[in-house]
């Protein structure tokens, strides 16, 4: 339990909490800003509660009533789950996939203690789950970084088609890209044209926040 003077203190500074590290990343900082749960490696952030905004506007435009079960692939601090039960008042059944154990420990320390959402984490790398997976899932959020940039396994025609794979009928694939620098739209958009949509011909796109959020299928 985060006392509140801490909580009332990260609005005027940022306060660091705790940091560790892991094979899959060097530096991992948790720590509190604006009142919020922060996790961060030295370049880049993985998770930040409701303002993790890049998700957090597309996640308020969609209609739960098609959503019930959410696979998210890069589970971080559970972001995506908390911003979907806390801001939006929505409880949906996630399994969270997530190849760090550290970050999972942290999840589970810090965030997963404040939600009622049904959340199965399971630690194992992304691009082996999707492949493997037998299940079907209505929504599937892409958040998998290695500090700031995706490795190109999760580019592939390969890895997009057992994407499409894990989805029900009418499901929705939201896959998180960088645009905050011209170079990485443009990187951004090049795999959204050459890849993302020869898989997903309906497919859109959102500018966000300084990402560009991939879209299976328009919103509706």
């Amino acid at each position: 339990m985060i006392p509140l003077w801490k909580k009332y203190l990260s609005y005027v500074s940022e306060i660091h909490l705790e940091s560790t590290s892991s094979i899959h990343n060097p530096e991992l900082h948790v720590s509190l800003k604006d009142g919020r749960l922060m996790l961060s490696t030295d370049n880049a952030i993985y998770s930040f509660a409701d303002k993790y905004y890049n998700f957090a506007e597309v996640l308020e435009m969609l209609n739960y009533s098609h959503f019930k079960n959410c696979l998210i692939l890069g589970f971080g601090l559970g972001s995506i789950p908390y911003i979907i039960e806390k801001t939006l008042g929505e409880l949906l059944s996630y399994t969270g996939i997530e190849i760090d154990e550290e970050v999972i420990y942290l999840a589970s320390k810090y965030v997963l203690p404040q939600l009622n959402s049904d959340i199965q984490i399971i630690q194992a790398d992304a691009l082996t789950y999707v492949n493997l997976n037998q299940n079907k899932f209505d929504l599937i959020l892409m958040d998998v970084f290695e500090s700031d940039y995706i490795p190109s396994v999760f580019e592939t025609a390969e890895f997009l088609q057992d994407l499409e794979n894990c989805l029900t009928s009418g499901g929705l694939v939201m896959y998180n890209r960088l645009a905050n620098s011209s170079d990485d739209a443009q990187k951004s958009l090049e795999f959204y044209n050459a890849q993302f949509t020869k898989v997903f011909p309906l497919a859109t796109y959102l500018r966000v926040k300084g990402n560009l959020m991939l879209l299976s299928h328009p919103i509706r």
